[in-house]
């Protein structure tokens, strides 16, 4: 039995130590698999990281070419932009068609540029509203506070305005747009807009106002049909033009700043394509645009800020000592005199780059005939602020800026019946009243009556 008994338990020794053996193997066979496993996924992150990485990177960075989205809010996770050049799939070229269909029976189908900037989102908003198709395109540039054209995209996404975000000089993704949509008309209004601020970036001015817009010629005389278009030239035309009111027969070859001279040059662009090419081209000379959803950068605009803040005001004089006057042009006037140029413009003549026939030709003043001195403006604003402003007169600087601006609208109203209806008064209260709703300010406004007509 003792001889039994130790075999037994030497039996029983060698049998755990042998599971305990195959045990460790097991182990560590299941510590290399997992390793590998483990190296594996690491290995397919890294690449996968390195390619997102890869597809983002922008080696360039100018803070006034495209506005720049992070990677989670590109075409690869959302169809509600273009994330690239060809566009953003199937959701993306819906979203684009039905924005550029009418819901009226013969409605046009309108590409409207700048549509997140003051003028092209009322423009865009007016033909929407009557049944027009609209697209809207849009670079939502940092000359100005981008939020605010944020904000107005959000007001035309609820009228269904859809904005394809993009540049101008991107013809890939014009060709496209243009490829999806048979456009009958084109609303050019973006632009490099400002006087002043040619002097801080003048290469900004070439690149939307001449290269930009040459762009977007090449693209439509291409085009088949080729659509008529309609585009915002200034008053600023006119520079050093002395004889009043302007005319559209006066001479405009004395630009006074260079915005000016490139908006002058994209009038006799336009008259280039249109001559080569039978695209049918009505150019608007906008003298002062002035409403809700205005520019930041403009004199009523910032005026009316800083008079809310308390800051001095500079009010130009001019160099002999003389009160510097502006036509101030409500934005609801400017934008019946673009649908007005949009309805009279007559279809362009070529087919694929290919001229037919003569093609019309037009430019046109949009003033509101009535100038009005900078020391007026400020007296209205003061009156509907309910504040006193800081006012600091100061002789105007030799920057480009012209002392006096009056608009003959004659030919305008003669060809498609336009008349400005808003004196300055009632404008600017409609724009304080929308400027304190949108910042929420709590001023002392002056109480107007209710019943009078507001728009965005």
């Amino acid at each position: 039995m003792p001889l039994s008994a130790t075999g037994d338990t030497s039996k029983t020794v060698k049998l755990e130590r042998y599971n305990s053996y195959l045990r460790k193997i097991h182990s560590t066979k299941v510590l290399k698999a997992s390793s590998k496993v483990l190296f594996r996924a690491t290995l397919l992150i890294a690449l996968v990281l390195v390619l997102l990485f890869a597809v983002n990177y922008h080696p360039h960075s100018d803070s006034h070419h495209l506005h720049r989205r992070s990677f989670l809010s590109t075409g690869l996770f959302s169809s509600s932009s273009a994330s690239s050049s060809l566009g953003g799939g199937a959701a993306w070229e819906k979203r684009v068609r039905q924005s550029s269909t009418a819901k009226r029976q013969h409605g046009l189908s309108v590409l409207v540029t700048g549509a997140a900037g003051f003028v092209g989102s009322h423009c865009s908003i007016a033909l929407r509203k009557r049944g027009d198709g609209v697209l809207g395109f849009d670079n939502f540039n940092d000359y100005y506070d981008p939020s605010l054209k944020r904000a107005r995209q959000h007001l035309l996404e609820k009228n269904q305005v859809f904005i394809v975000e993009g540049d101008l000089n991107d013809g890939p993704l014009l060709r496209k747009l243009f490829d999806i949509v048979p456009f009958t008309h084109v609303l050019h209004l973006a632009a490099q807009a400002g006087v002043r601020y040619a002097m801080k970036n003048p290469q900004s001015y070439i690149s939307s106002n001449i290269a930009g817009l040459v762009n977007l010629l090449e693209v439509a005389k291409a085009a088949n049909p080729q659509p008529a278009i309609v585009w915002a030239s200034s008053s600023s035309v006119y520079g050093l033009n002395t004889e009043n009111p302007f005319s559209e027969e006066h001479r405009t070859d004395q630009p006074a700043s260079l915005y000016a001279a490139t908006k002058k040059a994209g009038e006799e662009i336009a008259h280039t394509y249109n001559h080569i090419y039978g695209l049918s081209l009505t150019g608007l000379r906008f003298f002062t645009v002035y409403g809700p959803w205005g520019r930041p950068d403009m004199a009523y605009f910032f005026f009316t800020k800083d008079i809310l803040h308390g800051k001095s005001i500079d009010i130009y004089r001019t160099q002999d000592n003389q009160e510097v006057a502006r036509d101030f042009t409500y934005i609801d006037d400017i934008v019946k005199g673009c649908v007005g140029a949009l309805d009279t413009a007559e279809k362009s003549t070529g087919s694929g780059g290919k001229k037919r026939g003569p093609a019309q030709l037009r430019v046109y003043n949009l003033g509101n005939t009535s100038p009005v001195p900078v020391g007026r403006l400020v007296s209205i604003l003061e009156g509907l602020l309910g504040t006193k402003a800081k006012k600091h007169l100061i002789k105007m600087p030799r920057n480009g800026d012209v002392p006096y601006t009056h608009a003959n609208v004659s030919l305008a109203y003669r060809d498609f019946g336009y008349k400005p209806t808003t004196d300055l008064a009632a404008g600017l209260r409609k724009f304080v009243k929308w400027y304190v709703s949108y910042y929420g300010i709590q001023p002392r406004v002056k109480k107007e009556n209710s019943h009078a007509d507001e728009s965005a």
